[in-house]
């Protein structure tokens, strides 16, 4: 009874019946693919459950200083168009929610980073227009409307999108001297993320696509923790200051 509900508990969310029966039946610990399966599982899961909180940090930054400096507008809006383009080509191609589940995650919180940088702009009114558009056109990429073509398309631009997304906000940070109301820990999860995305989408999509857009995602967030360590112990205020003067 206990063996049984075990199995039912394990397959196949982490692994296969072919798997389960190695590791519990045969007692074969050291099967590598079975092995890969699982940790693919695992940090899947993992990726999973830290996506539900990455950008609260964030949020919560914002939030507190009342303000957006530092982050720009349109870097968000490219994320956003590359975390939508992931979410629409691993639903339309049915890959297992492991896979990809942190994009549902992070493409509401991102939307709601969107919204407050206009808010805090004082554009409350075209930040809610954003939202309205955004949301209907998601809906539309997501019903039977729209021909598989577009989806592969949309997830080909992501690495496009991803890389002059980063780009936008380096430049924002070197620019401004500083990385302003930018989230140490939510960036530093992303670019963790991003990395360990590149082996779970290998392992349990096997598209290639998929895995090279991890990649670049994995080396642009790079530079953007590069630049927060870099500006540390820079503060917002001096930086002005000392860019005047």
């Amino acid at each position: 009874m206990a063996e049984e509900a075990m199995r039912r508990l394990l397959v196949p969310f982490l692994m296969s019946e072919f798997c389960y029966d190695e590791f519990f039946l045969h007692f074969n610990l050291l099967h590598v693919p079975c092995l890969k399966i699982l940790i693919s599982k695992l940090l899947g899961i993992v990726i999973i459950i830290g996506s539900l909180m990455v950008k609260l940090p964030q949020i919560f930054k914002i939030l507190r200083a009342q303000s957006a400096e530092g982050l720009s507008f349109s870097s968000v809006l490219l994320e956003l168009l590359a975390i939508t383009g992931t979410m629409t080509y691993s639903i339309a191609n049915s890959f297992p929610f492991s896979s990809w589940g942190e994009a549902l995650f992070l493409m509401l919180q991102t939307i709601t980073i969107a919204f407050l940088i206009q808010h805090y702009l004082g554009q409350t009114l075209r930040g809610t227009l954003f939202l309205v558009v955004y949301l209907a056109l998601l809906s539309l990429l997501l019903s039977p409307l729209t021909p598989m073509a577009v989806v592969t398309v949309l997830q080909a631009s992501n690495m496009p999108a991803v890389i002059f997304s980063r780009l936008i906000q380096a430049a924002s940070n070197y620019q401004n001297g500083h990385t302003g109301q930018l989230s140490a820990i939510t960036v530093f999860l992303l670019f963790a993320g991003s990395l360990a995305r590149i082996f779970t989408s290998v392992q349990e999509t096997g598209d290639v696509l998929m895995a090279l857009t991890y990649v670049v995602s994995s080396v642009c967030n790079g530079v953007i923790a590069c630049q927060l360590l870099y500006y540390w112990n820079v503060i917002p205020s001096k930086a002005k200051k000392k860019k005047y003067n």
